[in-house]
């Protein structure tokens, strides 16, 4: 049974050059066990690096882009399959549709937007998904402090911290999600 995962990250060429190495490594991790990249279709950033490093290594890679965006020629061309949709909320939806679990690198606010709705999805039972935030350098330090604040004045329930998985490294991130067994509905257990 195939196995997918829809990553959210950063677009931007500016990032810390380790994590694109993450990207890179989290990349030729997913070619190597099978698991089909599910991204935002884009050449540029984190987003291009671990696409790149999936085919690289022989692996599948499906995008969903804007049109707006492909017309900036952002598209990564040369992907198993590309998906060229009207707004950013169909991406959106296709993004979250077609990946059995959810992995957040670094990202900006695209990638926040995206975390936030996944994690909303989550709560309201939209979806049972792992979801999977790697915190690289502690870079989703200060939004989880956010997370615990909010639940600690009440707005969201204390079981929210099963909603989500904070790994700290690369290789934390990859055990985890190469040891899903997706379930016979297509999602992980």
């Amino acid at each position: 049974m195939n196995r997918s995962v829809t990553v959210y990250c950063s677009s931007s060429n500016n990032a810390p050059r380790e994590y694109f190495e993450a990207a890179a490594s989290l990349g030729r991790t997913f070619a190597l066990h099978g698991i089909e990249l599910v991204f935002g279709g884009g050449k540029v950033g984190l987003m291009g690096c671990i696409a790149d490093a999936v085919m690289e290594n022989k692996g599948r890679v499906k995008g969903v882009i804007p049109r707006f965006l492909e017309e900036r020629e952002v598209a990564h061309q040369g992907l198993s399959e590309l998906l060229v949709v009207e707004t950013m909320h169909e991406r959106k939806m296709k993004l979250a549709e077609w990946g059995d679990a959810y992995l957040v690198l670094p990202g900006g606010f695209g990638t926040l937007d995206e975390l936030i709705e996944v994690i909303t999805w989550r709560h309201l039972g939209h979806h049972r998904k792992p979801i999977v935030l790697l915190n690289l350098n502690g870079f989703w330090n200060t939004l989880l402090g956010f997370f615990r604040q909010i639940a600690a004045e009440g707005m969201v329930p204390e079981g929210y911290l099963g909603y989500y998985t904070v790994c700290d490294t690369t290789e934390e991130a990859a055990a985890l999600l190469t040891s899903m067994e997706p379930s016979p509905e297509g999602m992980p257990q």
